[in-house]
């Protein structure tokens, strides 16, 4: 009988051998025109020798010369699950440009096990790297060349997508992005540490992220390096926390989440942290973990995209 190296039910289970049975994220749903949504999408290669892509999302209402702001996503999944091909991350970032009017890509960085932590984060800076490239109108895509306003350049993503979001604004500061500058980031139920690293790991009650083995040893299978008070797991540990490389930072957490102590332990840090710009804290109450992902038109889901789509368009 094959032995279960790590259980993460219903999404994942790895076994000993180094095989892994995924159950979410794996279904493709084909790039295209989509009349219904308005929205046109396209899939491009960023590094393919290793396997580095993305999905581009615009707006099929955008006039010829028009520049719209330019948002990298980061899917969630505890690094080791999801797709922008998938049809919950496909169809959520299709109603987001089309709400937020803005030109998306959607980047679909290696997951763990098979590529531990920190292959993601290489993966992102990578692909942020890649559409960058464009901002002199003269990289390989041209929906970027023709469309993208980098004076409007956001990051955002959920749970372990927010996670990345803010270690590349960090790495953004101290790597620099050129003549770039980061307007915000936007992190939605962030994954990150405790506010005490050495309590339990495990969640306080029922929640999605609430499962045997626990979220903080979740962070030991995909990243089998570094332990729970990695500064990319837990910014509070981070010195170069106050030097965030952003204008603006939105964190939204759901009320009901294992996550939201979390999120709001890092709202909390960031701004006592000397970091000069704007904060903005929501919460949706009586919901869970990314909910509206799989309800997204529940009153609170659409409130909550509403509230994206303004920041990515203020000032």
């Amino acid at each position: 009988m094959e032995e279960i190296a790590h259980d993460f039910p219903p999404f994942l289970r790895a076994y000993t051998d180094g095989r892994v049975e995924r159950y979410f994220g794996t279904d493709v749903v084909p790039a295209s025109v989509c009349s219904e949504t308005g929205v046109s999408t396209k899939d491009v290669a960023i590094a393919p020798e290793k396997g580095v892509s993305a999905r581009i999302f615009k707006p099929n209402t955008i006039n010829p010369d028009q520049k719209l702001p330019l948002l990298i996503y980061f899917h969630g999944g505890a690094f080791c699950l999801g797709s922008p091909f998938c049809p919950t991350y496909h169809n959520y970032i299709t109603s987001l440009v089309a709400e937020a009017n803005v030109i998306a890509v959607s980047v679909d960085y290696r997951l763990a096990p098979e590529f531990p932590v920190p292959v993601a984060y290489e993966d992102s800076w990578a692909a942020i790297q890649w559409v960058l490239s464009h901002s002199n109108a003269q990289g390989p895509e041209p929906w970027l060349n023709d469309h993208s306003d980098f004076n409007r350049f956001f990051l955002a993503g959920e749970s372990a997508g927010a996670n990345i979001s803010h270690n590349m604004a960090i790495r953004a500061r101290v790597e620099g992005l050129g003549n770039i500058n980061l307007s915000g980031i936007c992190l939605v139920h962030p994954y990150f540490g405790r506010r005490d690293a050495n309590s339990e790991s495990r969640g306080a009650g029922d929640s999605l992220v609430d499962k045997i083995p626990g979220v903080d040893n979740r962070w030991l299978f995909v990243c089998p390096t570094t332990g729970i008070n990695d500064p990319r797991l837990n910014p509070a540990a981070d010195s170069e926390l106050p030097r965030l490389a952003c204008r603006k930072v939105m964190v939204c957490v759901a009320e009901k989440d294992g996550l939201s102590d979390r999120g709001r332990f890092y709202y909390e840090t960031l701004e006592k942290s000397g970091w000069g710009g704007r904060l903005e804290f929501v919460e949706t109450e009586g919901e869970d973990h990314v909910f509206y992902l799989f309800e997204p038109g529940t009153e609170k889901a659409v409130t909550l995209m509403k509230r994206l789509a303004s920041f990515l368009n203020q000032d």
